[in-house]
């Protein structure tokens, strides 16, 4: 599997630090890269994470702008000026930064949620609420996408 997946939530330790989940250990050593890349989320109180492909697809964003056009400096700005690479030790443990910790709410325990090429950390009771959220408007989209479908599949309809 080359893929994030899952939602894990763990404890920080007396130390602060906290297990990265095997699974995702393993799809960042197949990766290549032997840290973590981490920044606070754009747009969610979450920290964006993950290895070399994470980087890559940031890389593909800021080149669709011009050179030294606003919009790709301030997308540099927001995603690499606020990056931080993360060493992991021999036990597959981080140390979340202050800032880090700050931005994603997180205190004593921390909820890893994959989303495919990345994963992000959040408070687990910030990643519960905004997971109810996000699975009602699915269920929406869902209702909606079937009921296009059923008009456009329906006798005499034009298509």
């Amino acid at each position: 599997m080359d893929r994030f997946v899952s939602n894990f939530t763990l404890r920080l330790d007396s130390k602060g630090r906290v297990s990265i989940p095997g699974s995702y250990r393993s799809v960042l050593g197949r990766d290549g890269f032997e840290g973590l890349y981490c920044y606070p989320a754009l747009d969610r109180p979450a920290i964006d994470a993950g290895g070399s492909a994470l980087m890559a697809e940031i890389e593909v964003l800021i080149g669709r702008y011009a050179p030294f056009s606003d919009q790709r400096e301030q997308f540099a700005l927001a995603l690499y000026g606020t990056s931080e690479t993360l060493k992991i030790d021999g036990e597959g443990r981080v140390v979340l930064s202050e800032n880090l910790k700050r931005h994603a709410g997180i205190i004593e325990t921390v909820a890893f949620v994959g989303l495919g090429h990345k994963f992000q950390i959040w408070e687990p009771g910030r990643f519960q609420n905004e997971l109810a959220e996000a699975t009602q408007k699915v269920r929406a989209l869902k209702g909606e996408l079937s009921s296009r479908s059923a008009a456009r599949d329906a006798p005499g309809a034009r298509g």
